[in-house]
């Protein structure tokens, strides 16, 4: 579906993205990975699906790395036609306890590195007349939870930001949505998981089954491949009218 498109993902070289990335490149489209740590063994495992990939590791805080991300995609691939915003951190504290650069760079990287990287992907998509821009931002993006004042006004501003550039696209072949996950059994949540076990003296399943229960009526974790499944949705002509959307995939939280 996806051949001769080229998808870049930042956030992508372990987790929610490099699932995203390889689902995109299941069906067909060329990637751009973007993230800290390794990045040889994510990019093979994107070529192993018959794709090409490449990889830069911009800081997604930086503007002028984000400007150097985006041409160097252009100059490998001719033009972004899938961008998926996907970078992010966290950081947990009372407000008033809340250290300002945490603060900060929170909001760089979860809020206006998909500024910089929509602003510079928009005029090539405009000008092809297809285009997709799918925002992952979170069920903190709907609603709120205590302690995690700067991830949450950063899920929001995302969700603001999707559909007001979605307005401004609404007459185009580009689509611009958001998807809101619940929590997905990463890597970080899953040591939320054992530090909770070990901090309250009980077994990591019940620390994983209350986590969820205080959320997620599911009782049951996104999955990474469920989220990339729903990606390559908004990337089919089925989608085509999708445009603006907080998609809420998080087994019922944002439901409550």
């Amino acid at each position: 579906m996806l051949k001769g498109k080229t998808a870049l993902v930042t956030g992508s070289t372990s987790g929610i993205g490099l699932a995203i990335a390889k689902s995109l490149a299941q069906q067909g489209a060329n990637i751009v990975l973007n993230g800290f740590g390794d990045s040889a063994a994510p990019k093979a495992e994107v070529e192993a699906l018959g794709v090409r990939a490449e990889y830069h590791g911009a800081d997604m805080s930086k503007p002028e790395q984000i400007e150097d991300m985006m041409k160097f995609a252009a100059s490998r691939f001719g033009r972004v036609d899938i961008l998926v915003n996907n970078a992010g951190i966290q950081h947990v504290a009372k407000v008033e306890d809340f250290p300002t650069e945490r603060w900060d760079a929170i909001i760089a990287i979860n809020l206006t590195s998909a500024f910089h990287t929509t602003r510079l992907a928009i005029p090539a998509m405009r000008e092809a007349n297809w285009g997709r821009v799918i925002n992952i931002a979170s069920a903190h993006g709907l609603v709120a939870s205590a302690q995690k004042s700067a991830y949450v006004a950063a899920k929001h501003g995302v969700v603001g930001l999707t559909k007001a550039v979605a307005l401004e696209t609404a007459t185009t072949g580009v689509t611009v949505n958001a998807i809101c996950p619940g929590w997905v059994l990463t890597a970080l949540v899953q040591k939320q998981i054992d530090d909770r076990a070990a901090r309250e003296g009980i077994t990591v399943a019940q620390a994983q089954n209350d986590l969820l229960g205080e959320k997620q009526p599911s009782l049951q974790f996104t999955t990474v491949e469920q989220l990339g499944g729903l990606a390559v949705f908004l990337c089919s002509p089925a989608a085509d009218q999708v445009r603006g959307q907080a998609w809420a995939m998080d087994g019922g939280w944002t439901a409550q």
